[in-house]
């Protein structure tokens, strides 16, 4: 399996109306369990890389059900750390067609927003640890959460850890007093991958391709267009090695075009394109996208374009999976990417 992955993050309790039924409708809900880092993490272990998932729970029978499902994919849970009272929780009504999908957040004052400085003690965590993974969500908590996330960035890069950022801006999270420009450039600074979408480059640092409006795309997307944007990430952050941005065109709730651009030396390059017609679940699109893309960096080391490829594939694959998690195996994204989206049943 070769050395380990580590992500740091909240896992919450999702809690989603049963097929396409409004909060207002529905009279019960879907519990399931997801997070950004530990949607990777997932991804990860069901394409057999050793991964160690790190959060706060409190010590009730939830977070016990939380971690028993991790356990369930193969994830490591073995630097969870245990306080606070309650787990996170994410409501979800998923959209259709002209009406977009939306997300309530009941995730005040739960265990990983509570935690301090010192609480991990990521040396230990990091013994044979070849890659590190964070996005912008955990930043986002509190003030506590930044700090011990910029804690864990320090150390992967003293003990020559790759570092990975998803920069996954959550309006609804920032309200700590903090910018997430602010707080954002520290930890972005320390990091050899970055991925964003054309929303999150633009609102933590500022940084868009000229006249793109991802509204009135209609699906279609100019990739050269993301150049600029992956240019002046480098630039404004010069320990990156690679920068990547996800292309999701938006004709409606139910039908995505789906790809991404990767540069890396001075060169950019572009996936396939997927027409993905009918949306199964789109939340941890992205996070599947990173899932893939480290899996495919570790696997394909001196070949971006199959790493941007597999990446873009996993993704596309997890739209057509119920829940927070990407449970398609390589040899689906593989057969994928060779061009076999015909869905024929598999005998």
């Amino acid at each position: 399996m070769g050395k380990k992955v580590v992500t740091f993050g909240e896992i919450m309790l999702r809690l989603a109306t049963p097929g396409y039924l409004r909060f207002s409708q529905a009279k019960e809900y879907n519990a399931t369990f997801g997070g950004g880092e530990a949607n990777v993490a997932v991804s990860l272990a069901n394409y057999g890389i050793d991964t160690q998932f790190v959060t706060c729970l409190p010590d009730n029978d939830i977070a016990k059900a939380c971690v028993m499902d991790l356990r369930s994919h193969s994830v490591g849970v073995d630097h969870i750390i245990y306080g606070g009272d309650r787990v996170g929780i994410y409501f979800l009504e998923t959209g259709a067609v002209a009406r977009g999908s939306k997300v309530v957040y009941d995730r005040a004052n739960s265990s990983i927003s509570q935690i301090n400085p010192g609480s991990v003690n990521w040396k230990e965590v990091f013994k044979d640890t070849q890659w590190f993974h964070w996005t912008g969500i955990t930043p986002a908590l509190s003030q506590g959460a930044a700090d011990v996330c910029l804690e864990a960035v320090h150390a992967a890069n003293e003990m020559g850890i790759t570092v990975s950022c998803d920069l996954n801006y959550r309006k609804k999270l920032w309200n700590y007093g903090k910018t997430p420009r602010e707080v954002m450039q520290a930890l972005v600074e320390g990091c050899d991958v970055i991925l964003g979408n054309e929303e999150d480059c633009d609102k933590v640092f500022g940084i868009k391709p000229e006249g793109f409006d991802v509204t009135k795309t209609n699906g279609e997307i100019n990739e050269a267009e993301f150049e600029s944007v992956c240019t002046q990430m480098m630039k404004k952050f010069p320990r990156a090695k690679k920068v990547v941005v996800t292309l999701r065109g938006a004709i409606n709730a139910n039908h995505n075009t789906w790809g991404g651009v990767l540069y890396s030396n001075g060169s950019l390059k572009m996936s396939k394109r997927y027409d993905i017609t009918h949306i199964v679940d789109r939340v941890g699109g992205g996070d599947s996208f990173m899932g893939g893309l480290i899996y495919g960096l570790i696997t394909y080391p001196e070949d971006d374009q199959k790493a941007l490829e597999f990446a873009v594939a996993a993704s596309c694959l997890k739209h057509t999976i119920y829940g927070d998690f990407n449970l398609a195996t390589v040899e689906e994204v593989e057969t994928l990417m060779k061009g076999d989206g015909s869905g024929r049943v598999a005998r």
